[in-house]
């Protein structure tokens, strides 16, 4: 999922240009992986430190190609700094003022729960644009894709484990964000908006 990034920062450098990318959707996978991977490390829980350290790092190469490329660098830094300064706070929470392990896993679940399915709304974020002008050129089709099979996937998992934080709220709400971007994608085919040329007789 994380490598479907990939494509946009191929557009990044090919067009030296951010237009048509959503920047919320990196800043906001990347918080998610970071939290998730304190949770896998508190939980010693070798998968989600692998899956999550790859995401990170994915994400933050990401964030920092938007940065180069983006012409209004301002509201970029002013969003990746708020993001971090909530992860840093939640950081401080967890470490300092908990000391019972039991009770800092289960708080730190219920917090990366919570950044989960912000992650999966926010490439909503630019719903009514997308609404207002019939395309869906923002949105990645191999991301829905992506998500949506990674959120099945992770279900999946934390049946398995019987993990509530990692099955019950923000996975199935990466499933039903993928539907609705599904639809979005059905309702407004990529193509239809693009430019033609008239013909010269």
């Amino acid at each position: 999922m994380f490598g479907t990034g990939l494509s946009d920062l191929r557009q990044m450098l090919a067009t030296k240009s951010v237009e048509n990318i959503q920047f919320l959707p990196f800043l906001t996978t990347d918080v998610n992986n970071l939290s998730w991977l304190g949770y896998g490390c508190l939980k010693q829980d070798w998968t989600l430190i692998a899956i999550n350290t790859i995401g990170a790092t994915l994400q933050t190469l990401y964030i920092l190609a938007y940065l180069y490329y983006s012409p209004a660098k301002r509201p970029v830094l002013l969003q990746s700094l708020l993001l971090l300064a909530v992860l840093a706070a939640g950081y401080g929470y967890f470490t300092l003022l908990i000391a019972d392990t039991r009770t800092r896993l289960a708080h730190l679940g219920l917090f990366c729960s919570v950044f989960t399915i912000g992650m999966y709304l926010s490439p909503l974020a630019d719903l009514a644009k997308i609404v207002r002008t019939k395309s869906t050129r923002c949105l990645s089709f191999p991301l829905t894709v992506a998500t949506f099979l990674a959120s099945t996937s992770w279900t999946l998992y934390g049946l398995q484990l019987r993990d509530p934080y990692i099955t019950v709220g923000p996975e199935r709400a990466g499933i039903v964000t993928s539907v609705v971007r599904f639809w979005l994608f059905w309702r407004y085919p990529p193509g239809q908006d693009k430019p033609y040329r008239a013909l010269h007789a």
